[in-house]
Order: structure tokens, then C-alpha cells, then sequence
């Protein structure tokens, strides 16, 4: 998807925007409070501050925390954030924390903003299938939000039951993006690349052998795991990230460069589709292909990688499970809660862990490659 777009500013604005809604209809039928509305748009708005440049592969390689960062923007006295905030209520900011973290309990409030059925999903979700063009990420957001309610026994966020079906709807969309877009293989094999650089930028860099960026550098600094200041780490984008990908083209370390002309040039890794072979022999069949390539001369640590990825559509609530995951619960007219599971067939399947396991390799190791894991097939 080379046209696709999701920047962190335009989807943050459209889950604050989401949860506003959620509270409009919610405020049909239930008191809720300027004060909780304020603290719960803000934390829409603000709750991924923290991500850095290329979001979750940047936090791997680096280790630097985005939900930590983004309580630092927050509450640091210096950050532009901060003095927005309490510029409105001394006590916001902490409130907002609060909020994020679902202290001192869960409630249907926080469930807007961090739940099966959130604002933050159900923006992304709708964001990037237009974006990508995909047209498998489509529901009704009108009649899921119209169907939205609270379940005053538990105080958590609920659907009433002409609003099954746009569930229904929500998490079969959900299924496809995971399967058809965020798990596509070439979005995969992308992404590894890039893990693949950054972690040899920083180990180049851990040697003091990396020619740019300078060691008084963010960027520098990020890749060792070096605490940044605010300033820093709003200095610290995509754009300069990327302007290191184009100066490491022509850098003196090899691999470093080839990664960087392929993630740049668009020459991503090959794939082998293993998902529909058993997890131990799929492993058999990676370690078969990482002897190859190092036989054959090459550098298997970074001219390859197995990827196993999974995901649940929906996770069916058990009392052992993070409350976080906890079950959509449906509405009947007379107010009586129902776990959306014993409710929707489609529950059970979409219960069911999506998983894809694949080789993905350098194009010029792709036949010694085949040839390896041929007889392990």
C-alpha cells in the first residue's frame, strides 16, 4: 500500500473526535460530567504522544517505552503539553494520567478510550482502510455509535441489542485489516527491514563506528537508550530518521547500506508463506535457511528473518484476563447485561488466534533458500 497514510496527528484527532461522539450519545440517557468529558477528550488526544519516529518498531530496537514518554510530555512542568493543561485546571494533567491508566478503577469512561469497542480502534480501523484503499476495514461507526450505552451495574461501556450486528460488523473489520493489511507480507517484510537497520545502526553505533548521526545527536542517543529530554524527543521525527536512511546508503558498513537502499528503493525481502506448516517444523525450516545463507557466504542476521505474527479479533473475557480485554457487554431493554459471546456465533471464530509464519529473505539468497528447506516441506 506505497500510498497509504497514518500519521499520529491526524488519528489522534480522530479518536478524540470518536470519543466525543461516544459521550454525545452516552449523554442522551446518562449524566456525565464536564469534567469527565474535558479529562477524557484530552487523553484522546494526548494518549499517543509518546511514539517515536516509526512508532513500534523504533520502541523494540530502542527500548524506550511510548506509554512511559508519553507520561513525561504530560507531566513535565517544561513540555509545552503541561503548561497547556494546567493552563486550564492545575489538577489536568494528573487527571489525565489517571485516566490512561484507569485509576482507581475501571469504568465505562475509560472504556471509551481503552477497551474492545475504543475510539482508538474504531478510528484506525476506518482511517486506515480508506487510506490503504483496502476496503475490507468497512462498518456502520453511525449505528454502533447510536446503539452505544452504560451497563449501571458494572459502570462499564455497553451496547444495546440493536447494536449487535454493527459489532458484529466492527470486529469482522477488524479481522480483515489484521489478515489483509497490517499482517500483508510485503508490510511485513518492510517492517523487518527496517527493524533490521535500525538494530545495526545501533550496534554500529554501541562501537562508535557509525559515521552519522553525531554521538551529541537524538538520534544518536535514542539508538543507545539514552534518556532524552522533552525537547529532545520532540525534535526527534520521522523526517530526520529518515534523512539518516538516505546518508546510510552510502556508509561504509555494507549491510547497513544495502538494508537502507533496499527499504529506500523499495527492493524489499522475499517471502515464504509457512503459515499453513506446523509451528516446530517452520521453525526446522528458518534455522535450515539461516545455515544456508551463512554457507553460501552471506550475513543471515540481517539478509534474513523468520516472522511469526499473531492476533485475536476478539477475546472472549475469562476472570484470569487483564481487564483490558474484558467482554462487550450487550444491553436488552429491560437493562440486563449479556456477554456479547453468548450472544453472536461469530464470537467463537473470531475467538480464534489469526497467526502467519513466514521466511522473509534477500533476493539473492531466495533459491539457496528454496533448496534448503525443500526437503524439510
Amino acid at each position: 500500500y506505497p500510498g497509504a497514510d497514518h500519521s499520529r496527528y491526524s488519528h489522534s484527532l480522530g479518536v478524540m473526535e470518536t470519543a466525543r461522539k461516544i459521550i454525545d450519545q452516552l449523554r442522551r440517557n446518562f449524566y456525565i460530567s464536564d469534567e469527565q468529558e474535558t479529562t477524557c477528550l484530552a487523553a484522546a488526544l494526548l494518549h499517543d504522544l509518546g511514539h517515536g519516529p516509526f512508532s513500534h518498531v523504533f520502541e523494540r530496537v530502542t527500548g524506550i517505552d511510548h506509554e512511559e514518554l508519553t507520561h513525561r510530555v504530560v507531566l513535565d512542568p517544561d513540555s509545552e503539553v503541561h503548561r497547556v493543561l494546567i493552563a486550564h485546571d492545575a489538577t489536568l494533567p494528573q487527571e489525565i494520567i489517571d485516566f490512561l491508566e484507569c485509576s482507581p478503577k475501571r469504568s465505562f469512561i475509560c472504556d471509551i478510550l481503552s477497551s474492545q469497542l475504543d475510539a482508538d480502534r474504531l478510528d484506525y480501523l476506518l482511517r486506515d482502510n480508506l487510506m490503504t484503499g483496502s476496503r475490507y476495514g468497512g462498518y456502520d461507526l453511525r449505528w454502533l455509535l447510536v446503539s452505544m450505552t452504560i451497563d449501571t451495574t458494572s459502570d462499564r461501556l455497553a451496547v444495546t441489542w440493536k447494536g449487535v450486528s454493527a459489532v458484529e460488523a466492527y470486529l469482522a473489520a477488524r479481522y480483515h485489516m489484521y489478515r489483509n493489511v497490517y499482517f500483508h507480507k510485503v508490510v511485513r517484510a518492510g517492517e523487518g527491514m527496517l527493524k533490521l537497520a535500525l538494530q545495526r545502526a545501533k550496534r554500529l553505533a554501541a562501537q562508535d563506528r557509525l559515521e552519522w548521526p553525531r554521538r551529541e545527536d537524538n538520534f544518536h542517543k535514542a539508538l543507545l537508550g539514552q534518556k532524552l529530554t522533552i525537547k529532545e524527543f520532540v525534535d526527534l521525527d520521522d523526517i530526520s530518521v529518515m534523512h539518516c536512511f538516505k546518508l546510510w546508503t552510502e556508509s561504509s558498513d555494507a549491510t547497513l547500506a544495502s538494508l537502507c537502499k533496499g527499504i529506500l528503493n523499495r527492493r524489499i525481502f522475499k517471502t515464504i508463506d509457512l503459515s499453513r506448516i506446523a509451528p516446530d517444523r517452520a521453525a526446522a525450516m528458518a534455522q535450515a535457511a539461516d545455515t544456508a545463507i551463512t554457507a553460501a557466504g552471506g550475513e543471515s542476521g540481517y539478509e534474513m528473518f523468520y516472522d511469526e505474527i499473531t492476533d485475536t479479533p476478539y477475546e472472549i473475557y475469562v476472570p484470569t484476563a487483564n481487564d483490558a480485554a474484558s467482554e462487550i457487554l450487550v444491553c436488552d431493554p429491560d437493562g440486563k447485561a449479556t456477554e456479547f459471546a453468548s450472544i453472536s456465533p461469530m464470537s467463537q471464530a473470531l475467538n480464534t488466534e489469526l497467526a502467519f509464519r513466514r521466511i522473509h529473505v534477500a533476493s539473492q539468497w531466495k533459491t539457496e533458500v528454496d533448496r534448503a528447506i525443500s526437503p524439510i516441506q
